[in-house]
């Protein structure tokens, strides 16, 4: 299987990959959409033409991110949502009140090395903000974007997903000593198994998912690491939002990604399988465990599992 390769690379912007494209009358869904990465690509589709629903914990800071990428794109097709990727009733509210078809699902939301917490339903913080949540949205979705024959679902990972694989006998740390990275890295890692599972399972109804790695962004997404991420990213491999955003607009609006998915991005390319890593995660390249179908089949058999076992509560 050849790599994709583009024209774009790691200064490529969102609005420079979205240049030329027209997706009038398609509606996109960007979960964490009032602030970093999430706004910027919500601005990004926005410029295409797009119908962009900001879903948000906090609606009146996707309200003002909605009114300021109104004006920055002359676009007034832009919702605002209230979602709580943690809340099995706020993904389930969500989804019913969604109407019509969906051409463009970006899970953009997520949380990055938080101190141990858990969900009232006894779920690790990270991977259920940053996989289940997600995971719950879209196949709740899944009519709605099999409804359009050439959907799109872009999934947020990180170079982090080199910490750790899915621990499956212990998601939740109920026997391993917490550790924030580790649990970031097995939630990252859970990013693309759901991509590659997702195209598998939904490549007859026409549903593509691919996963990226956006860059080393300074957003809200450090809030609990001193605002530095891992503080091991040399200053001039730092990309800003507008940069940093590039690679979720390519696979989410790109037509070089037409029947593509099941596949791993950084800086707007198609990156190499890694089997070994150094100390720390390298920006390019994807664990081959991310990669493996068998891993993503049974990702997945679990996360149906776990979802199911919470339907319903709050």
């Amino acid at each position: 299987m050849n790599l994709i390769h583009t024209p774009f690379g790691f200064t490529s912007t969102a609005a420079e990959v979205a240049a030329g494209i027209d997706l009038t009358g398609r509606r996109a869904v960007v979960t964490g959409a009032s602030s970093g990465l999430g706004v910027e690509t919500a601005r990004a589709l926005a410029g295409t033409g797009a119908e962009v629903t900001l879903a948000v914990r906090d609606v009146d800071a996707g309200e003002r991110a909605a009114k300021d990428i109104a004006a920055s794109t002359g676009n007034t097709g832009l919702h605002v949502a209230q979602l709580d990727l943690t809340d099995p009733a706020s993904i389930a509210a969500f989804i019913t009140s969604w109407d019509g078809p969906l051409h463009i699902l970006v899970a953009n939301a997520g949380v990055m090395a938080c101190p141990e917490q858990y969900t009232p339903q006894g779920r690790e913080w990270q991977f259920a903000t940053n996989h289940l949540g997600h995971f719950a949205l879209a196949t709740g979705l899944h009519t709605a974007l099999a409804a359009d024959g050439a959907a799109r679902v872009v999934m947020v990972s990180s170079s982090g997903h080199q910490l750790s694989p899915v621990v499956f006998d212990d998601v939740d740390f109920a026997f391993r000593p917490y550790d924030p990275w580790l649990a970031y890295g097995q939630s990252k890692t859970a990013n693309v198994l759901f991509a590659v599972e997702a195209t598998r399972r939904w490549a007859g109804d026409g549903i593509t998912v691919n996963a990226l790695m956006p860059g080393a962004i300074y957003t809200n997404l450090q809030r609990h690491t001193g605002g530095r991420g891992s503080g091991t990213v040399p200053p001039e491999q730092i990309k800003t939002p507008e940069q940093g955003a590039a690679t979720s607009v390519l696979l989410a609006t790109s037509p070089l990604l037409d029947g593509v998915g099941g596949r791993y991005f950084v800086d707007c390319n198609e990156t190499e399988i890694i089997d070994r890593r150094g100390a720390a995660p390298r920006l390019h390249g994807v664990a081959r465990y991310a990669l493996d179908p068998g891993n993503a089949q049974r990702l997945w058999t679990l996360s149906e599992k776990l979802v199911a076992s919470t339907e319903g509560q709050s």
